[in-house]
C-alpha cells in the first residue's frame, strides 16, 4: 500500500449521527463523480500539463542534482533559500519534517557536517537583515528561487544580498556564491544568470510553483544537507501510481478529493483544517494551505462562467490547538473538516517518570510517554467531534521518511487536480494574484506599468 494511509470513517452518515457522507454514495454517485475526475486529471497528464506527475520519473536528473548538491555541501557552511509561496514552502516542509525545526541550531559535527539551510520567504527587513549579519556571507551560498524569474520579492532579496556579498568581497566575483533556479528558457533571472555566469538549475514549464517541490526548487536544497531525495521520488512515484486507481475504495487521493468536495458543496463544510500532530509536520499544513487555495479559489470555472468557488484551507497543530481552536471547531458553526495527521512511529517517545505520587492532577501520567499522550489526545479530539457530529479524517504516516514524504506531497497534489476537476476550475493557474502584481510594480516604477491610484482613508474613518 506505501507509507501513507487515509481513514475517513468519521467522513460518513453512520459515524457522524447521520450528518455525514452516506457510504452507498462511494459506489454510486461519488463513485461516477470521481471517475469523471479521473478522466479529466488523465488527459491532462496525457498532454503534459501536469508536469509534476512527471517528476517522479526523472531519476538521472535528480542524479545530476546530487551531484552539484554534494560539491555545493563541501564549499559552503550555509544555504539560504531566496524565494516565497511555491519557491519557499516545500524546502521549509522537507527540511522541518526530515531535518527537524532545530537543524540550524546544531553544530557541524551533529549536521554531519551538512551546511545549515534557511528559507528566506518574505521581504520583513527584520528577518532578512537579521539573518544576513548573523551568517558569514564568504561561507554562503545563495539559491535564488523564482519560476517567472521576476518575482519582486525574490528580486528584491537578490539584490540585497548580491549588495551585501559585494562589501564583503570587494573585486572578488560574486557569482560564485549564487546558485538560480528559474524557468529553463525565459525571464530575467534566467538572462541575468546566463550573462552573469551564474550556475542554474531549471524549473520545468509545465510545473507551476506550488507543485514544484520535487523539482530542482526542493530536490537542491534537501539534497545539499543530506535528504535522500532518490527516497522522495520513490515514494512520490508510489502514490502517483495509487492516485490513478479508477476504484474510489483505493485511491487515496481520489477519496481524500471527492470527500472535501461533497463536504464543502452538500454538507456546507467549506473550511478544510490540516492538523498534524507532529511538530515537524506544521510546515507541511502551510505548504497545503497555499496549494490548497490557490489551486481551488477560483472567479471562473473551466467555460468561463461566473462561480466565485473555493475552499478555505486552515492550518492548525495539535495538541497546541486544542487550546485555541477545538472550542470553534466543537461549537462553533458546523462550516469545517478537520483532517487530523499522525506519524506513527516515533524513535524517541520521552516517557514521564513516576512523581508527585500524592498528587492525583500529575500521578495518572507516571508511566505513560509523551507520545502516547499525544496520540490519545488526537483520538480524544476525533471522537469528541464524531459525538458532536463534526466531519474529520486521519492521515497516518508510518513514520518520518523521504519516501513517506514524497507521498504525502503527490497526495495531496493529486488530491487537488481531482479537486478542480469536481469544482469545474482550472486548478493550474491564478489570475486573482496578478492584479495585486501590477499594482505592486506601478507603485514601485517598474517599466511598462501604470503607477496606480489608490483610494485613500478619510481621516473620519480612523480611530
Amino acid at each position: 500500500m506505501g507509507s501513507v494511509t487515509l481513514d475517513y470513517g468519521n467522513m460518513l452518515a453512520p459515524r457522524l449521527l447521520g450528518r455525514g457522507v452516506d457510504p452507498r454514495d462511494l459506489d454510486g454517485e461519488l463513485a461516477q463523480a470521481f471517475r469523471a475526475a479521473l478522466a479529466e486529471m488523465e488527459a491532462l497528464r496525457s498532454s503534459g500539463e501536469l508536469g509534476f506527475f512527471a517528476l517522479p520519473e526523472a531519476v538521472d536528473q535528480a542524479r545530476s542534482i546530487q551531484a552539484l548538491a554534494d560539491s555545493f555541501g563541501q564549499w559552503f557552511e550555509n544555504i539560504v533559500v531566496l524565494g516565497i509561496g511555491g519557491s519557499a514552502l516545500g524546502t521549509i516542509t522537507l527540511r522541518d519534517a526530515l531535518l527537524g525545526p532545530h537543524w540550524n541550531e546544531l553544530d557541524a559535527e551533529a549536521r554531519d557536517h551538512y551546511p545549515r539551510l534557511f528559507v528566506l520567504d518574505n521581504v520583513d527587513p527584520r528577518t532578512v537583515g537579521s539573518l544576513l549579519d548573523r551568517i558569514d556571507l564568504r561561507r554562503t551560498l545563495f539559491n535564488v528561487v523564482s519560476k517567472s524569474g521576476s518575482t519582486a520579492e525574490t528580486m528584491a532579496q537578490y539584490l540585497v544580498v548580491e549588495g551585501r556579498l559585494r562589501e564583503v568581497l570587494g573585486d572578488e566575483p560574486t557569482r560564485g556564491h549564487f546558485l538560480v533556479t528559474t524557468d529553463p528558457r525565459q525571464g530575467a533571472l534566467r538572462a541575468l544568470a546566463e550573462r552573469e555566469g551564474i550556475p542554474s538549475l531549471e524549473v520545468p514549464a509545465n510545473v507551476g510553483g506550488r507543485f514544484s517541490v520535487l523539482s530542482a526548487v526542493g530536490l537542491l536544497p534537501a539534497a545539499a544537507v543530506g535528504i535522500d531525495i532518490q527516497g522522495l521520488l520513490e515514494g512520490a512515484r508510489n502514490m502517483a501510481r495509487r492516485a490513478m486507481i479508477a476504484d474510489l475504495r483505493r485511491n487515496p487521493a481520489g477519496m481524500l478529493a471527492v470527500l472535501l468536495h461533497h463536504a464543502h458543496t452538500r454538507l456546507g463544510s467549506p473550511v478544510h483544517v490540516l492538523m498534524p500532530y507532529c511538530d515537524r509536520l506544521r510546515s507541511f499544513a502551510a505548504w497545503f494551505q497555499q496549494l490548497w487555495a490557490e489551486s481551488l479559489g477560483k472567479a471562473v470555472d473551466r467555460a468561463g462562467a461566473t462561480v466565485n468557488v473555493g475552499p478555505t484551507p486552515l492550518p492548525a497543530l495539535g495538541a497546541t490547538d486544542q487550546h485555541s481552536l477545538l472550542q470553534l471547531f466543537m461549537e462553533g458553526p458546523r462550516d469545517k473538516v478537520v483532517m487530523f495527521m499522525e506519524v506513527k512511529e516515533v524513535p524517541d517517545p520521552v516517557p514521564i517518570p513516576h512523581l508527585h505520587p500524592d498528587v492525583p492532577a500529575l500521578s495518572y501520567l507516571g508511566g505513560h510517554t509523551l507520545a502516547e499522550l499525544l496520540g490519545v489526545e488526537m483520538r480524544a479530539t476525533m471522537e469528541a467531534l464524531r459525538q458532536a457530529g463534526r466531519p474529520n479524517l486521519l492521515v497516518e504516516v508510518d513514520a518520518l521518511t523521504p519516501q513517506a514524504m514524497g507521498e504525502l506531497f503527490m497526495l495531496f497534489q493529486a488530491a487537488t487536480v481531482l479537486a478542480g476537476a469536481l469544482y469545474g476550475v482550472d486548478p493550474l493557474d491564478q489570475p486573482g494574484v496578478e492584479l495585486s502584481k501590477r499594482l505592486t510594480y506601478g507603485l514601485l516604477g517598474r517599466e511598462g506599468y501604470e503607477r496606480p491610484t489608490l483610494a485613500h482613508s478619510d481621516e473620519s474613518w480612523r480611530v
